[in-house]
C-alpha cells in the first residue's frame, strides 16, 4: 500500500510541480484564503479596540482625537469578522447548530459565544453609553425621518442630567474594561486554535496566541493611523500631529515586542531541531520565502519599523514625517496580512509524513476567491463610512487645512 501512495505522489509531484512524498488526501489544501482573511479582520477589531481602551481607562489624553474613531473602527470590522467563515463553511445557515447545541470542548465551536459577547455587550454597548448624549441632542434638533431614527436610537433613555452624564461615562468606562480581556480572548482564542494543534509542527506552538494578540495589536494600531490620516485629508482637516506621534510610538513599542516573540518562536524551534526542522525549513526557503522573509519579515516589519523610528525622533518636517507613518501602517498592514497567510496556508503546504511540500492554488472567482476577499475586505470601511454619517467621530476643535499650524 506504501508503494501505491509512494507511486501515485511521484506521478502528481511531476504533474503538479509537488516535491517529496505526499499523501492523496494532502493535495488540495481545505483552508484557504477565507480563513487567512478571518484571522486578519478579527485582529483588527482587538487592535482597534485596545487603543481606544487607552483613552478611556489608562487616560492617555493626547489620542482623544482617535478614541470615537477607534470605537467605530472596532464595530465595523466586528460586523464582517464572521462573514469569511460563514462563506468559507458554503452553507452559512449551519452556524446556527453551535448556538441550539453548544459544544464546550470546542474551541470553534465557541467563537459563537465569545463573538456575541464581544459584539453585543461590548462594543454596542460602549458606543451607546459613549454617544448616548449626541444621540439624544441629534433627536431633539433633527426633522422629519431622521428624527424618529435617533429616538429609536436613544432606546429611551433622553436624560442629559448631569447624574445622567456621570452615569454614562462610569458604565462606559467599566465596559471598557471588561472590553480588554475580552479583546484579548477573541484574538487569543484563534492563536490557541493554531497553537494547540499538537499534529501540525508549524503551529503547534505555546507562544501563538501571543504573537497573535500582539500582532492584532499592532495591525489595529495602524489601520487607526491610517483611517485618521486619510480621513483627515478627505475632510480637509489638520491631523492633531502629537495625536499621530503618540499612535506611532505606540505602534512602534508593539512591533518591536510582536518582532522578538516571533523570533523567539522561530529560535525555539531552531534550537529544539526535532525532526520537522528539515521539511519546515525546505517550506521557507522554497514555498515561503517571498511571503516569510521578503513580505513579512523585510517590508512588513523591519522597513516600517526603520520608518517609524526615523520619522518620530529624526528632525524631519512634519509633512515629510506623515508620508513616512502612512506608508509605514500600510506595510504593516501588508506585513500582519502576510502573517496570517504564513500561519494558515503555511501550515498545510508540508506533508504529515514530513517528507514532501505541495502547492496552494489561488482561485480569482467563487467564495474563496480573490475577489470575494477583496468585498470582505472593502465592506468594513463602507460600514465605517454609513457609522461616521450616524454617529460622527470627529472634534469640534477640527482645524481645517487652511488655518496655521499650532
Amino acid at each position: 500500500m506504501n508503494s501505491i501512495l509512494f507511486s501515485f505522489g511521484v506521478m502528481a509531484a511531476e504533474a503538479h510541480g509537488i516535491t517529496g512524498y505526499i499523501y492523496p488526501n494532502e493535495f488540495e489544501l481545505h483552508w484557504g484564503l477565507l480563513v487567512v482573511l478571518y484571522p486578519y479582520l478579527t485582529g483588527l477589531v482587538a487592535g482597534a479596540f485596545i487603543l481606544a481602551s487607552l483613552e478611556r481607562v489608562f487616560n492617555v489624553k493626547v489620542i482623544m482625537p482617535v478614541y470615537r474613531l477607534s470605537l467605530l473602527t472596532a464595530l465595523a470590522f466586528m460586523l464582517v469578522a464572521p462573514l469569511p467563515l460563514l462563506a468559507h463553511l458554503g452553507h452559512p445557515e449551519r452556524s446556527f447548530e453551535m448556538f441550539l447545541t453548544p459544544h464546550s470542548q470546542s474551541a470553534m465551536a465557541m467563537f459563537g459565544f465569545v463573538y456575541a459577547w464581544y459584539l453585543m455587550v461590548v462594543l454596542l454597548l460602549e458606543v451607546w453609553f459613549d454617544y448616548r448624549k449626541d444621540i439624544v441632542i441629534k433627536s431633539r434638533e433633527k426633522r422629519g425621518i431622521k428624527k424618529y431614527f435617533y429616538k429609536i436610537l436613544t432606546l429611551g433613555s433622553t436624560s442629559l442630567s448631569e447624574k445622567a452624564l456621570q452615569f454614562d461615562n462610569k458604565a462606559g468606562r467599566l465596559i471598557t474594561i471588561i472590553g480588554i480581556p475580552s479583546a484579548f480572548l477573541l484574538h487569543g482564542y484563534v492563536g490557541f486554535i493554531f497553537g494547540s494543534v499538537k499534529a501540525n509542527p508549524w503551529w503547534s506552538s505555546v507562544l501563538m496566541p501571543i504573537v497573535f494578540l500582539f500582532s492584532a495589536i499592532v495591525s489595529g494600531i495602524a489601520l487607526v493611523l491610517l483611517i485618521y490620516i486619510v480621513t483627515s485629508l478627505v475632510r480637509w482637516k489638520q491631523l492633531n500631529m502629537a495625536c499621530v506621534n503618540k499612535l506611532a510610538e505606540f505602534l512602534l513599542y508593539a512591533m518591536l515586542v510582536d518582532f522578538s516573540l516571533e523570533l523567539l518562536d522561530f529560535i525555539q524551534r531552531l534550537y529544539e531541531s526535532e525532526e520537522s526542522i528539515a521539511i519546515l525549513s525546505e517550506m521557507v526557503s522554497n514555498r515561503l520565502f517571498i511571503s516569510l522573509i521578503i513580505t513579512q519579515i523585510i517590508l512588513g516589519s523591519l522597513v516600517p519599523m526603520f520608518s517609524i523610528i526615523m520619522a518620530r525622533f529624526g528632525r524631519l518636517p512634519d509633512e515629510l514625517r506623515r508620508i513616512l507613518y502612512f506608508l509605514a501602517a500600510i506595510l504593516v498592514q501588508v506585513g500582519i496580512f502576510s502573517t496570517r497567510w504564513n500561519v494558515v496556508v503555511g501550515g498545510q503546504l508540508f506533508s504529515k509524513s514530513l517528507r514532501g511540500l505541495t502547492v496552494y492554488k489561488l482561485e480569482i472567482f467563487g467564495l474563496e476567491g480573490v475577489f470575494m476577499t477583496i468585498f470582505l475586505l472593502l465592506l468594513p470601511f463602507v460600514i465605517l463610512y454609513i457609522l461616521t454619517k450616524v454617529l460622527p467621530p470627529w472634534s469640534d476643535s477640527d482645524k481645517s487645512m487652511s488655518a496655521p499650524q499650532g
